[in-house]
């Protein structure tokens, strides 16, 4: 990994010109660029990054609020950020157009997130739970047989954290007491709404959770049974079958709430909650920021999805 210190000035004289130009040249320029950059692929990740690097950089979300990170397209603008940024933060898998830049084009150093945490097998929700989606074949989402939505569970985004300053460690050595101090505090304040979290849902009347599509797995380890109308795509659709058995599983497990996201279409959530009698409220998969919740952050979309869960599950 290239280090933005210059190396000594006698290493340098001891290269040959063409080594010269290329090498401590290229390292010159790079220490005197006053505003350093970081490229992140979407919210969560960029919301890290903010977090570790502080002021001194500036990150740069490539998902604009309001924009489904999934079906991302990457403007030329979006494109010449990858090309030129000194580290680019993103995750293999989850949108295919980031994948393909930063295989072609990007030149400085990148962070896979799937490489920093430990991605959890995709839940099996059973033959009913297929959607039209999985019978038909490909989506154009290769997420593979990992989840990719390790954000809801805050202790692997304290890894990210841990991740993400490694990096700009490695990139700003003379900063890094800065970046390690940043990363203590995030971990804190992540581990601090993990106890949150399994204090809340402890002791639920129920713990079967309704979802809109399969992005809340990671909710599981605080005891919540989670059941998705769609597959892991927001915009799949349910097959009749898994939607009956569904409908069958809400009525004997008594479920008061079916919930939908901000981010994708609520139809399906509200269809089915209006036929069965029971509310909806809107749980975010973090995903990326709305207009809606764009003066929030991570940490308190976070505490209004534990709100919205101890209120529907009775906790």
């Amino acid at each position: 990994m290239l280090s933005l210190a210059t190396r000594p000035t006698r290493l340098c004289a001891a290269l040959s010109a063409a080594a010269l130009l290329s090498g401590c040249g290229a390292l010159t320029e790079a220490s005197e660029t006053e505003e350093r950059e970081v490229v992140a692929s979407f919210y969560p990740l960029a919301w890290v990054t903010e977090r570790v690097a502080g002021d001194d950089w500036t990150v740069t979300n490539l998902t604009t609020p309001g924009g489904e990170p999934h079906d991302l397209e990457l403007s030329i603008s979006a494109t010449a950020n990858l090309t030129e940024a000194a580290l680019v933060v993103y995750l293999d898998g989850f949108q295919p157009a980031v994948d393909d830049a930063v295989e072609t084009n990007v030149a400085g150093a990148t962070l896979d997130a799937a490489e920093a945490v430990e991605l959890r097998p995709v839940t099996d929700h059973g033959e009913e739970g297929h959607t039209e989606e999985e019978d038909a074949g490909d989506d154009g989402h290769d997420h593979g047989d990992l989840d990719p939505h390790f954000w809801l569970d805050p202790l692997l985004m304290a890894d990210l954290t841990e991740a993400v300053a490694d990096e700009l460690a490695g990139l700003d050595p003379e900063s890094a007491a800065t970046y390690r101090a940043n990363a203590h505090d995030l971990v804190a304040d992540l581990e601090q709404l993990d106890a949150t979290y399994a204090e809340g849902l402890a002791g639920c009347e129920r713990d079967l959770v309704v979802v809109s599509h399969d992005a809340f797995g990671y909710l599981a380890r605080y005891g919540l049974h989670l059941e998705p109308i769609a597959g892991l795509s927001p915009d799949a659709e349910p097959t009749p079958a898994a939607l009956a058995a569904l409908a069958d599983l809400i009525e004997e497990e008594g479920v008061t709430t079916v919930f939908s996201e901000r981010l994708a279409s609520p139809a399906l959530a509200e269809t089915l909650a209006s036929d069965l009698g029971v509310e909806t409220a809107p749980l975010d998969p973090l995903e990326g920021l709305t207009d809606e919740t764009e003066g929030q952050d991570y940490l308190s979309l976070m505490q209004d999805n534990l709100s919205a869960l101890e209120e529907a599950n009775s906790c």
